[in-house]
């Protein structure tokens, strides 16, 4: 059985985590979940979800953890999901998590890797690695406070506590909220909606405020300046542009 499943309608692709019975973060379901996203990588594909039900990913398997311990190898347990979340961040389109029940420890640090979180109403997410006496190992130090803010990151790093849909929202770390049964329609709907954008003016929306962040602004201006020239010439730019002067609404092909 694939631990992935991977659909495509239109220009949207549904990446679905398929590990029973809380979609657990084995290495096994994170190399897959890298397959899955190179294959979004293709041109064709213009926005992403990634889901998983009834628990988007309750956290790493546990299990993992103990076999390192009794076998005394020193592996780089995180490894494996690192490379998975750094390849979705860097996906040239849009990307949206739709999180079901709970996204907890590598489920929230995979879902950072999207650039938006969905979550419905009775989700609950959070960093509970302190509780193990570990720390998150694949980005959640990193990525949470720069959607959240360094000291409120801090906060739930330190307690490992789980943030409710509603706190969520309060605090950025969900984009919407919604009815659990209506969550995956919202964000494919949604994902729709961005692949018939311009999609390579927003990779290089994406490029330039992924990499420009943390730059001193002199050379985050030359990351944006850069970014800016990439799509400029692009077909997508010269019909928006055309589309502007004709007052007329534009028809993005991607290109």
């Amino acid at each position: 059985m694939s631990l992935v499943d991977l659909t495509v309608d239109g220009a949207v692709a549904l990446v679905r985590l398929n590990r029973p019975p809380v979609n657990a973060l084995s290495e096994e379901l994170s190399v897959e979940l890298g397959e899955a996203f190179d294959r979004c990588a293709d041109p064709e594909i213009r926005a992403v979800v990634v889901t998983g039900q009834p628990h988007f990913a309750a956290g790493a398997d546990i299990k993992g953890f103990q076999a390192a311990y009794d076998s005394g190898v020193d592996e780089k347990l995180a490894g494996a999901l690192l490379g998975t979340v750094a390849k979705l961040e860097s996906l040239e389109k849009p990307t949206i998590a739709a999180i079901h029940g709970y996204a907890l420890g590598g489920g929230l640090e995979l879902a950072m890797g999207c650039d938006f979180r969905y979550l419905a109403v009775d989700a609950k997410v959070g960093q509970p690695e302190i509780l193990l006496g570990i720390i998150p190992g694949a980005g959640g130090t990193q990525r949470l406070p720069r959607i959240v803010g360094y000291q409120r990151a801090k906060e739930i790093v330190f307690s490992g506590r789980q943030v409710d849909a509603e706190e969520a929202e309060r605090i950025g770390l969900a984009d919407r909220v919604a009815p659990t049964e209506e969550l995956l329609d919202l964000a494919l709907a949604d994902a729709g909606r961005w692949a018939a954008g311009p999609t390579r003016a927003l990779a290089a929306a994406k490029r330039a405020l992924n990499d420009g962040w943390g730059h001193v602004m002199g050379q985050a201006l030359m990351v944006e300046a850069g970014a800016f020239q990439d799509c400029f010439w692009t077909d997508d730019a010269k019909e928006g542009v055309a589309a502007f002067i004709e007052k007329r609404k534009a028809e993005f092909t991607g290109r």
